[in-house]
């Protein structure tokens, strides 16, 4: 497992926006993160009815960003290139709000495609092992 201290530096989330709190495995291909931040009641992204599910599609982004920075490092890149999420496609989602008190959110990203200009990831979220959302994200590396 991975500390939260062990990669935050290495991406652009920061502060509360920062929503994961440790890697528990990780690939070249994979990453199985969890976090407990939606339970939170200054969650940045909740609103009066709670964390909508939409937004467990930024949960599998900062997934994908870890993963994305835990290989750079692993390739003796500290600071890997930052990333625009561009695309998101066949977004699934099971429920409306995600409800805190039924536990941690596991979050799986895999690699579908990578290379310098960008990559495409699938991911999914889930609780208690119901999977809340599931789609795929596609993030491009600009030049400069």
């Amino acid at each position: 497992m991975l500390a939260k201290t062990d990669w935050a530096h290495l991406i652009p989330h920061q502060d509360a926006m920062s929503l994961l709190d440790a890697v528990l495995s990780w690939d070249d291909t994979r990453i199985h993160a969890i976090s407990e931040s939606h339970t939170l009641a200054e969650h940045p992204l909740r609103g009066a009815s709670g964390l909508h599910a939409v937004h467990l599609a930024e949960y599998g982004a900062q997934a994908m960003a870890v993963h994305g920075a835990l290989l750079a490092r692993s390739r003796g890149v500290e600071h890997a290139r930052p990333g625009r999420l561009v695309s998101l496609r066949d977004i699934a989602l099971a429920v409306e709000y995600v409800d805190p008190s039924q536990g941690r959110l596991d979050v799986h990203a895999e690699s579908l495609y990578a290379d310098d200009a960008g990559a495409q990831y699938a991911f999914r979220v889930e609780q208690g092992g119901r999977v809340l959302a599931s789609g795929r994200a596609a993030v491009i590396h600009p030049l400069s």
